[in-house]
């Protein structure tokens, strides 16, 4: 009879158990994953009711191979652009919330007598979210279309990011078993350093590699091939002493930006959730319930610091964002539990042997009753915001609202605020990309060179000319490339005092040049004659090769920005909008809907319901609040801004499915902007209709504030008074022109 290797035994065993105890879990209506968890209790060593696996190291290595797919299929729906566009106010209530509960779950696990690397795992645990609990619940709750969910999906954005860099950082502290603020600091700087090198390369090669090869790529090939480029990403990663998580992440980012990314992602889902399904039973087969029972009460305590902490968490960090009382609750009330990324946190601990036995099993356990506990307390936070309301002297009410209100206003535009950001990414972007490729070259051009030719000395002065060359086009854009021209030639002529400051900062920037070319020459020649040479060589840069080296560099930006916008131009823009209460949900206009072909003057949607239509997708075609005689089509999308009573009334009008909302995401150049009228206003004293705002600056005018009194979709016949704030929606370079905004 032939043998069988125990790892398919143990992988049909894991299988077979995973798939009937996720069938239970979906017939009781519960997440999967505590499925999975579940099967890896009944499989692993601790409980003896089946046949339990035989070769646990094996099984660790498929899990291994779990979160490496797990965290390429989450960089997948990450991306750094929607990072970018997530906006201040989740970025806020996020860094506020995990800084929060680190701080909550180290002194927790001190009070309770824990090591201070168990205590520092326990906050690192607690600070993360379930993105796919939160996601579930929502969906079942019917809430998706609530202002709030926008601010939560924000959130676990930015918490995915987070959790990479602790997984680095802690890595780090458990290496070193101290406190060592100067190698965390260069841990950091390291860790952004391939950050921002990893993400320039990836995106300047492999949109053209797959883009090139896209004919050659059936399903077969592209799912190759996409693995293919997360393994070497990983073995990137480990070879630079990072985590393979961070690799794969990176990668999965990366190919975020592609147009191939839809399709990547359904690719690999079979895959994934494979090896995930493996990972997380590989979880609950570390789990002891003898360890439960004696680590009973720390369990409860954990448990209670993750709905209580968090809940305080995120609703202070949303608060101080600027967020309303009644968001704030909702949003911290959502976020109340732990999930996949605690258990890759706990997980590491236990790899690297610097935390207890017990800290796993407690942090599945909190997980699994907080995932029980997660429908209910969404569904419960409505009535305790109004529960909180009451309670709460109405004078912090009140301020908590103007607080809001106030943090929305419109910004002032700043010439100096442009410049310097504009500056401050030129700054970075371009020294990481030269001393990458100054590193590269040390490393394994010269070593190469060196022993080809077999004299050092030639080998040097080649590989500094071939390095110089390669450099030169981003040491012009460093020191010579004029930048943002229309804000510098304002604060130039605008005032005298403005000159001394930007002449300052232009020598700055060709100091900071000469510096980089000192750094590459230093490698191989004495500091003395490197600072020498690097001198002439700026100076023959600027004066003879000036012209060419810019239109060199111009091509090699085109290409970069085409790779890094060439999935989001295939999409339209669609605006995102929050004012007060109100906020945009998508729909779409099914072929049978009654409201086909006709127009909105006809639907009267603004007087029925008091909603508003900011936005219709057509295909390629994107209207930009579409005026009154514009008629629905079947395939339309549309995007209507309302309270949430509103929307929840007027969506069985209109018949539709509601569209992700990570897609809120995307949108760029739409926004909603407030405005206090004055007298001098062009808007002052004019109806609605008068001002012509929707003719000429393309934009909706969706909220009055009054003397306290706040007007929602106003009548287009109201006058606009002195002191009046109007919320507008539209393009927000066109509003700033119309309105005058300085």
């Amino acid at each position: 009879m032939t043998h069988l290797p125990h790892l398919i035994t143990d992988l049909g065993l894991i299988l077979a158990v995973a798939g009937i105890t996720t069938l239970l879990f979906k017939k009781i209506k519960q997440p999967v994953v505590l499925g999975y968890i579940i099967a890896g209790l009944l499989v692993g060593p601790h409980v003896s009711l089946i046949p339990t696996v035989v070769d646990d190291e094996a099984i660790k290595t498929w899990s291994e191979i779990g979160v490496i797919f797990l965290l390429f299929s989450l960089g997948l729906e990450f991306s750094f652009k929607k990072l970018v566009k997530v906006g201040g106010s989740a970025s806020i209530t996020a860094v506020v919330e995990i800084v929060l509960m680190i701080a909550v779950g180290y002194g927790a696990g001190l009070l309770m007598g824990w090591s201070q690397m168990d205590s520092i795992f326990l906050g690192a645990i607690l600070s993360m979210s379930s993105t796919t609990i939160i996601i579930r619940a929502f969906d079942e709750l019917g809430v998706r279309t609530r202002k709030f969910a926008g601010l939560v999906f924000g959130i676990l954005i930015v918490e995915d990011l987070v959790a990479i860099l602790l997984l680095v950082l802690l890595s780090t502290l458990a290496v070193s078993q101290q406190f060592a603020g100067g190698e965390l600091l260069m841990q950091l700087l390291k860790l952004a350093f391939f950050l921002i090198l990893w993400f320039l390369a990836g995106i300047f090669f492999i949109p053209t590699f797959l883009k090139r090869t896209q004919k050659l790529m059936n399903d077969e090939t592209m799912l190759i091939v996409s693995l293919a480029l997360c393994l070497l990403m990983v073995v990137l990663a480990v070879a630079v002493g990072f985590s393979a998580a961070l690799g794969a992440f990176i990668m999965g980012s990366i190919l975020a930006e592609t147009t191939q990314a839809e399709r990547i992602e359904h690719l690999i889902k079979s895959v994934k959730d494979l090896f995930g399904a493996i990972f997380f039973v590989s979880v609950g087969m570390m789990i002891d319930p003898k360890v439960l029972v004696e680590y009973a009460g720390p369990v409860l305590i954990v448990t209670l610091l993750t709905i209580a902490g968090k809940f305080m968490a995120t609703a202070i960090g949303a608060l101080l964002s600027g967020q309303s009382l009644k968001h704030s609750v909702q949003a911290g009330m959502s976020l109340a539990q732990i999930g996949e990324f605690s258990f890759i946190i706990a997980s590491l601990g236990l790899s690297l042997n610097v935390t207890s036995g017990f800290l796993y099993p407690i942090a599945v356990a909190a997980s699994a009753v907080t995932t029980f506990t997660t429908p209910f307390l969404i569904q419960q936070s409505g009535p305790f915001y109004t529960f909180i309301e009451r309670i709460l002297p109405t004078r912090w009410v009140n301020a908590i609202t103007r607080y809001s209100s106030t943090t929305q206003q419109l910004s002032s535009y700043s010439d100096w605020r442009v410049l310097l950001r504009a500056y401050g990414m030129n700054f970075v972007v371009h020294s990481v990309i030269i001393v990458g490729l100054i590193l590269l070259s040390q490393k394994y051009l010269f070593p190469f060179i060196a022993t080809t030719l077999g004299d050092s000395a030639n080998a040097s002065l080649i590989t500094v000319i071939f390095t110089l060359l390669l450099i030169a086009p981003f040491i012009w854009a460093l020191a010579i490339r004029r930048i943002e021209r229309e804000a510098y030639s304002h604060l130039w002529l605008n005032r005298r005092l403005n000159r001394g400051p930007l002449i300052a900062i232009e020598l700055v920037r060709i100091a900071v040049a000469t510096i980089h070319v000192g750094f590459l020459l230093q490698l191989f020649y004495p500091p003395s004659v490197a600072f020498i040479i690097a001198l002439v060589a700026m100076a023959l840069a600027t004066v003879i090769f000036s012209q060419k080296l810019q239109a060199f560099y111009d091509r090699i930006e085109q290409r970069f920005l085409g790779n890094l916008n060439e999935r989001e131009n295939q999409k339209p823009v669609r605006p995102e909008i929050t004012p007060w209460d109100a906020h945009l949900a998508d729909f779409e206009i099914v072929p049978e809907s009654a409201l086909s072909g006709k127009p909105l003057t006809e639907l009267a949607l603004r007087e029925q319901y008091g909603v508003n239509i900011a936005y219709i997708e057509r295909g390629r075609l994107s209207i930009v609040t579409p005026d009154r005689f514009e008629k629905l089509y079947p395939g339309d999308r549309i995007s209507v801004i309302g309270t949430d009573e509103q929307l929840q009334r007027v969506k069985n009008v209109l018949e539709a499915s509601v569209l992700p909302v990570k897609d809120e995401a995307e949108r760029e150049n739409i926004g909603l902007l407030n405005y206090t009228i004055a007298k001098n206003s062009p808007l002052y004293k004019k109806t609605i209709r008068e001002s012509a705002i929707r003719e000429n600056a393309k934009a909706l005018i969706v909220g009055i504030e009054r003397q306290g009194e706040r007007i929602l979709n106003p009548d287009s016949f109201i006058t606009l008074e002195e002191g009046d704030i109007i919320w507008i929606v539209g393009d927000t370079e066109k509003i700033q022109t119309f309105l005058k905004v300085d």
